[in-house]
């Protein structure tokens, strides 16, 4: 049976090691789009910066964005799915996280032109600093977040050094109490690690699972590809999982296949073996 959607990450797979979008890259999604596979980005990126990809890509629909937290039409920028954090859980993972630094507090405000809040750029981590800078049209800085209204907020991530992100972790998990969880996945695009802050139940795939079940679509007919421990539960989950070659030991053991690495046109070659040869 033909797979019907491919579930589909941005960085490290979608992208290659530069950040680039290659034309061979491109052409295949398209011919692929051919033969009546829909292809949904699911990234743990923000709309703001998915939705040029998805429209270079000629995509329409829903795009999966901030780890399956937020689901927003491309054409029209409507959002189509929130699930936030509870002003009480973003408080508690607030008060954990700026031990390290002033967390970046991600909204849902594309058309108000904002999608972070944060505190002053000289109380942020460096690696932090050097990621507002191409951001800084689109956040809101205030003195002291803990000040700050927090309802409707998507996600909080820090940015630093992996090892002191993971010496914090499992204090965060503690302060979550189990009515959120944690993600850490390498900052392809900038130096350093990211911790994000997440509901319980999210997740790409749970996001995923929401779409599928509005258009009739099970498990089996999605295959989903890609690199970084937040497409996990996609690639479990999906009727074919695949990894990246580059992809981390955990996305690996998990994939049903392994393709090639995002340097080597890996996506291309999932494709073609497993759709455009078909």
């Amino acid at each position: 049976m033909p797979y019907r959607l491919l579930a589909l990450d941005v960085d490290g797979t979608l992208l290659d090691p530069d950040g680039e979008l290659r034309d061979t890259v491109r052409q295949a999604i398209t011919a692929a789009q051919q033969t009546g596979l829909r292809v949904i980005l699911c990234t743990g990126r923000r709309f703001r910066s998915t939705r040029p990809l998805a429209q270079e890509l000629g995509l329409d629909g829903p795009v999966v964005v901030h780890n399956g937290a937020l689901v927003k039409d491309v054409a029209s920028a409507e959002t189509l799915h929130c699930h936030p954090l509870p002003e009480t859980l973003c408080r508690r993972g607030l008060a954990v996280l700026r031990q390290l630094a002033p967390p970046l507090i991600y909204i849902d405000a594309f058309h108000q032109e904002v999608d972070i809040l944060t505190e002053p750029m000289e109380q942020l981590h460096p690696f932090q600093r050097e990621y507002l800078q191409d951001n800084l049209p689109y956040c809101r800085f205030v003195d002291d977040l803990g000040a700050a209204c927090l309802s409707g907020v998507v996600m909080l991530s820090v940015m630093a050094e992996a090892d002191r992100l993971e010496a914090l972790r499992p204090t965060v998990e503690d302060a979550l109490a189990g009515q959120g969880h944690t993600k850490m996945i390498l900052n392809k695009n900038y130096r350093g690690h990211i911790l994000e802050v997440l509901p319980a139940t999210v997740s790409k795939w749970q996001a995923l699972e929401r779409l599928m079940a509005a258009e009739g679509l099970t498990a089996a007919d999605v295959m989903a590809i890609g690199d970084d421990y937040n497409d996990l539960e996609m690639i479990r989950g999906a009727g074919l999982g695949i990894a990246m070659g580059n992809a981390v030991d955990a996305v690996r053991a998990a994939a049903g296949y392994v393709t090639g690495s995002n340097a080597d046109d890996g996506l291309v070659q999932a494709l073609e073996r497993f759709v455009l040869q078909r």
